[in-house]
């Protein structure tokens, strides 16, 4: 895959999290390349926190997660959207990416891929098309989210970028108690990913749209 002409790359995620999750090793890459990470994160799901917790829990995560990943904090979007409820404000999603393209102007965009079942996230990949039509888009992996999913496009990664996904997904306390949130599982999967391209690792991503 060719970065050359890639100078800025925007992550949308639902929900804080899903950005290091799907796509945390490519992150880690992208800023050791020197590329300029945007990140957009959609909801503090509020009503998923664990009880007694702040409600900008997951604000404060993302923000200690994202710099790990040489994200600065002022490169951070974040949106009120109730978690669980982004069909009911689909119009309102997609006028406010709207105006986050026209203030980044990005070169490649990730977003949920095609067949992530959770309605927020099948949202946010629908109105992602919408406004980024004219972009590259990749849409990234959270297998807890999918029946199939259609890996045709990978990202080749070493160890020293799971490793830093792995310290990113470590600042989410809040979420410590998904059964996914497992060093074991994430660095099979991205050795699984690895060894579809005769790699050490990768990420996988669905091939949506790519500009040569």
């Amino acid at each position: 895959m060719d970065f050359q002409n890639i100078k800025r790359v925007l992550v949308l995620a639902p929900h804080p999290d899903d950005g290091e999750f799907s796509s945390g090793g490519s992150l880690k890459r992208f800023s050791d390349l020197g590329l300029e990470i945007h990140y957009a994160a959609f909801s503090p799901c509020i009503q998923s926190l664990p009880s007694g917790m702040p409600e900008d829990t997951l604000w404060k995560e993302l923000n200690q997660a994202a710099s790990i990943l040489g994200i600065p904090e002022d490169q951070i979007s974040t949106y009120n959207f109730p978690v669980r409820y982004f069909p009911q404000h689909r119009q309102e999603i997609l006028e406010e990416l709207i105006l986050l393209k026209k203030r980044v102007q990005p070169d490649l965009v990730l977003l949920p891929n095609s067949l992530d079942m959770h309605q927020d996230h099948n949202t946010i990949h629908k109105e992602g098309l919408r406004a980024f039509k004219h972009t590259r888009l990749l849409g990234y992996e959270l297998p807890w989210n999918n029946l199939n999913f259609t890996n045709n496009c990978h990202i080749r990664l070493e160890r020293e970028h799971i490793q830093a996904k792995m310290d990113a997904l470590q600042c989410y306390q809040s979420q410590k108690s998904r059964n996914y949130m497992d060093e074991e599982y994430f660095f099979g999967l991205a050795k699984t990913r690895g060894i579809q391209i005769n790699a050490n690792y990768a990420e996988a991503f669905e091939l949506i749209r790519w500009i040569l």
